[in-house]
């Protein structure tokens, strides 16, 4: 048992599966609480279950060195949770397409979740993590050896979901919504260079945000790349230049429902590695904020990890 995590042992049932290993955070009360509690209930009833619960980042490590080559990892939680699982088996050599984890979806976003078909309800996504199908994905790993699961994207949507974190407690999935209203006051937008696979597809302009997608979604359904496909081996790579007042509130009411890949302030390419350089920006990686950074890459690598998905 690792040092600050805290080992809850289902109980024993006939296994019709491999037995699971289900991580959660320690902050989940309440409501999350209760949603962890269903999915445990359904999955318990079909095979064995060991419950960790992480209250530090590095209890992780913890639950990974315990765990047996008969086990199966599954993450409950959001797409931050499931970026965190991924980068640190990413960091340890231990990623693997022949080793799937399952996921119960308990963010507020979930939309790695959304692009697999994986239920947003915690029992009817342990009924499908019980029959899944193991689905092979693509990995993102940037030039500082960060990974992205789902999407990362620059300019104003991470300052959105900066802003928006002082409301996600209370408003859980809009919170977004609320954030971007409060960056849209930012004037202007970046000045950025962008290459997809060497090649320059925008040169130092106005950027008001420019988005690396491997799922679809974002902010909790935000159709960012509504064509992008998370095991076919490419990125989708999303440019708007909608900086003035008028172009920005298009541009937020058609990301929505993915309507702003129409406009022409917008650039849709695809491409294995893409390059953004010029003015710092910050950056939302899979919901997790860091910079402002100058230059950063992006590569895809296929086929790289596996994710229980719905048959």
């Amino acid at each position: 048992m690792m040092t600050g995590s805290k080992h809850k042992p289902i109980g024993a049932r006939r296994c019709y599966v491999k037995p699971l290993v289900v991580v959660t955070n320690e902050s989940a009360g309440g409501t999350a609480e209760d949603a962890v509690a269903a999915a445990l209930s359904v999955l318990s009833a079909q095979t064995d279950v060991r419950r960790e619960v992480c209250a530090e980042p590095g209890d992780l490590d913890g639950v990974l060195d315990g765990l047996g080559d008969g086990e199966i990892l599954v993450v409950a939680g959001g797409d931050g949770s499931v970026h965190t699982a991924v980068a640190a088996l990413h960091r340890r050599g231990a990623l693997a397409a022949d080793r799937p984890l399952g996921l119960v979806p308990l963010g507020t976003g979930n939309d790695l979740a959304r692009t697999l078909g994986i239920p947003l309800d915690p029992a009817d996504a342990a009924r499908a993590l019980l029959a899944g199908t193991a689905r092979a994905l693509d990995l993102v790993v940037d030039d500082g050896d960060g990974v992205v699961v789902n999407a990362v994207h620059l300019g104003i949507g991470a300052e959105a979901a900066a802003k928006a974190g002082a409301f996600k407690d209370r408003l859980g999935a809009a919170a977004y919504a609320v954030g971007s209203v409060a960056a849209g006051v930012r004037p202007g937008g970046w000045s950025l260079h962008v290459e997809v696979d060497g090649t320059t597809v925008h040169v130092h302009d106005e950027v008001l945000m420019v988005g690396v997608a491997n799922g679809r979604t974002i902010g909790g359904g935000a159709e960012l790349a509504p064509d992008a496909s998370p095991d076919d081996g490419l990125l989708d790579v999303v440019v708007a230049t909608s900086t003035g007042p008028l172009a920005r509130l298009g541009f937020a009411t058609s990301l929505r429902e993915g309507d702003h890949v129409e406009r022409d302030d917008v650039l849709v390419v695809r491409g294995r590695s893409v390059t953004v350089s010029g003015e710092e920006f910050p950056v939302n990686a899979d919901g997790e904020l860091y910079g402002p950074v100058s230059s950063r890459t992006w590569t895809v690598r296929p086929g790289s990890w596996a994710v229980l998905v719905p048959r």
